[in-house]
């Protein structure tokens, strides 16, 4: 008979079981009081030179070592924000343990990592350790489908088209039945399903973020590294599972020497487990927000003004901004960022960035003259900052060693006429803590948009035992040096970008305050980038540009601010060039964003009208809360739509208009039976509307 034990919270249940001639594997997962069996898979798979794959695949599950450790002891503590349980495990010449946390904040969501020792005096050469791997489908049979009625829930991203998801079935193209039980040997399948990331961009293709969802079971996972990762989806013969690990040797040239007396712990990665994908994704929102660094901002959320999108495009100057500054602070704007060019005096600023001094062609004055004007009208100075990349004819090129950025073979990796800062060495830390405090001392500056734009790809054989190692090396330090910098300075307040939302993963975006969602400039593409977007982050972090323009219709500007306001509301524009009833919208949809703060840090993303499609005429996002709070977007098609309320049904309930409430008020009607609400537009075929869902005692 296995040995097993269950740990969780009031909400969530863990069952372990392991025995003699088997590892550990989560055996059951028990949500509000109803068990799930689980497939059992090895909870903790990990390559090495010396051990691979059985049967032979490059998979990183169903691994030699996976199969062969063996259960030594488990531990329970409390920390200070939840419980903690850990589990050992050895193999002959490696210890292996399993550390997994819940919050008290965040109950039905584990958060893991793994760590690896030596266990002699050979070392150990890693390729692969993953910090999740368990089943999903229920205990089966070879002769049972054990897929059958699973969905996989994934998305990829693009510049300009960032978080487009899809579902689909497991069972198909993807997963067939292949009978290989048949085989002389009776072999698993070798296949698998994968997302991966390698370089910097965590998110410049595949997301780290993902799910699976089944008839009364989904689970929602991500990988918290801002550099390479992977998920996997596999079968064995008698069910499936899943695995969540950082860098590795075959997607990402990761290995690493782990020494006698040495240890290797993996990135983390958070499992959110719910009864259908909206569940798990709430369960994962509750997580993120009890994971976050402590910061003012997290609630205060104050309404962000940027000069760059569709307005003065990396070209500032004192007469440019100025208006802006004026027009800005008029419509409620809290803070105002200056964004690319401000450091820029001859023209081709992209390959000389690196010192970060302002110019004198562009601020006659001093940028001290504009950064003045900003705190006069009442708002907070911001600059936009490329910090981890030095221009190949920036001055910083020379004064800082060779030694300071990523090399191969002795030469600095150039990347779209950059040099990458190296922050595991010493003269990269000082450059860059020299330049913000630099900026924020003397400036006063109490906001920074730290933008990304370049991938050095793989990583550095500098120092390192394989380029990813150097990069993994890299990447940590990144995420040390964030934390010294809001150390530092603890009021200030750091978007991130990235090329749009390159790098929008949870490693970094626990640290920082917001992520722009998109450098989509065309405004009827964004409503899908912006529904989407609380699938990766927390809805108050997801600033979707709002900028409408002087030439739009009354509609069309309503359409722009409705996109960024069930998130962190994230302005720009010609606002000084609109009429004043223009402004007077945009000023509206300012306040409306004050007074919706409290609901969107609290209220849990849904979609009514299904995962966002890029190419739907209707696109909705809902927030859950006291209140519903939903955005619905037309884009063309007709002008009637159905969004579907489940969680609402046999309720009565009233609609109103949150914002736009000086245009033509749609139609609907609620339909208490089904959970469905119908939806007409009117007359325009480009119009957007947020909605408040109120529930009648």
């Amino acid at each position: 008979m296995a040995d097993q034990f269950s740990w969780g919270s009031d909400r969530l249940e863990l069952g372990f079981e392991w025995g003699d001639d088997a590892p550990v594997h989560l055996a059951s997962v028990t949500r509000d009081g109803a068990a799930h069996p689980v497939h059992a898979a090895p909870l903790v798979e990990i390559t090495t030179a010396a051990h691979g794959n059985t049967p032979a695949a490059d998979r990183i599950a169903h691994t030699a070592l996976g199969e062969t450790l063996r259960y030594v002891s488990h531990s329970e503590a409390r920390t200070a924000n939840g419980r903690l349980l850990t589990i050992w495990q050895a193999a002959e010449g490696v210890e292996a343990s399993i550390a997994i946390e819940i919050l008290d904040r965040a109950d039905q969501a584990v958060r893991s990592r793994v760590s690896v020792v030596p266990a002699g005096e050979r070392p150990l050469v890693l390729r692969s350790v993953a910090s999740w791997s368990s089943g999903f489908t229920r205990p089966g049979t070879v002769d049972d489908d054990n897929l059958a009625g699973w969905h996989r829930i994934n998305g990829v991203s693009d510049w300009f088209g960032e978080g487009r998801w899809t579902r689909a079935a497991l069972r198909g193209i993807d997963f067939p039945r292949l009978s290989t039980q048949l085989a002389h040997s009776t072999h698993d399948p070798r296949g698998y399903w994968t997302a991966t990331s390698d370089g910097t961009w965590s998110t410049g293709h595949h997301l780290p973020v993902a799910g699976l969802e089944g008839a009364d079971l989904a689970v929602a996972w991500q990988i918290e590294h801002n550099g390479p990762w992977r998920w996997e989806l596999g079968e064995d013969l008698k069910g499936a599972y899943f695995t969540l690990s950082g860098p590795t040797d075959v997607d990402s040239a990761w290995t690493r020497v782990v020494r006698p007396g040495e240890s290797f712990t993996s990135v983390p990665a958070t499992v959110a487990f719910g009864g259908d994908f909206t569940g798990a994704v709430a369960a994962l929102t509750d997580f993120r927000r009890a994971a976050r660094r402590p910061h003012p901002d997290n609630a205060a959320m104050p309404v962000v003004f940027n000069d760059y999108m569709n307005t003065l495009l990396g070209d500032p100057t004192t007469e440019k901004l100025l208006p802006l500054i004026k027009a800005a602070s008029e419509v409620g704007a809290e803070i105002f960022c200056i964004d690319a060019g401000w450091y820029d005096d001859g023209g081709d600023w992209w390959p000389s960035v690196g010192e970060w001094q302002p110019s004198t062609t562009r601020f006659p004055g001093g940028l001290g003259e504009v950064i003045d004007a900003i705190r006069d009208a009442g708002m907070v100075p911001g600059l936009w900052l490329e910090p981890e990349v030095i221009g190949v004819r920036s001055p910083m090129a020379e004064r800082l060693p060779d030694e300071a950025f990523l090399q191969r073979h002795g030469q600095r990796i150039t990347e779209h006429h950059r040099y990458h800062l190296d922050l595991r060495h010493p003269a990269a830390v000082a450059h860059l803590d020299g330049v913000v405090d630099r900026l924020v001392n003397d400036f006063g500056v109490g906001f920074f948009k730290f933008d990304y734009n370049v991938n050095p790809g793989p990583g550095t054989d500098f120092d390192a035992d394989s380029v990813g190692d150097g990069l993994l090396g890299h990447n940590r330090a990144h995420l040390a040096w964030l934390d010294g910098v809001l150390d530092r300075h603890p009021g200030l307040v750091i978007e991130n970008c990235s090329s749009g939302a390159m790098r929008m993963d949870f490693a970094v975006l626990s640290r920082l305050a917001m992520q722009s969602t998109s450098d989509q400039q065309e405004f009827t593409k964004y409503p899908p980038i912006a529904a989407a977007a609380p699938i990766s982050l927390l809805p108050e972090q997801a600033a979707s540009w709002a900028y409408p323009q002087p030439e739009m219709n009354a509609e069309e500007v309503a359409f722009c601010l409705v996109t960024g306001l069930l998130g962190r509301f994230y302005v720009s524009g010609f606002l000084n060039r609109m009429t004043e009833d223009q402004r007077a919208a945009v000023a509206t949809a300012v306040a409306t964003a004050k007074r919706l703060r409290g609901e969107i840090a609290s209220g849990h993303p849904y979609w009514p009208a299904g995962l966002p499609e890029w190419t739907e005429p209707w696109v909705a996002l809902g927030l859950r809360g006291d209140d519903d709070l939903v955005s619905v977007w037309r884009r063309g098609g007709p002008a009637t739509t159905e969004l579907r309320f489940p969680h609402l049904a046999g309720r009565d309930l009233t609609v109103t208009t949150v914002f736009p409430r000086d245009l033509p008020e749609w139609k609907t009607a609620w339909d208490k039976a089904t959970g469905t609400l119908s939806v007409h537009a009117g007359d325009a075929p480009t119009a957007a509307r947020t909605l408040r869902l109120t529930t009648l005692p």
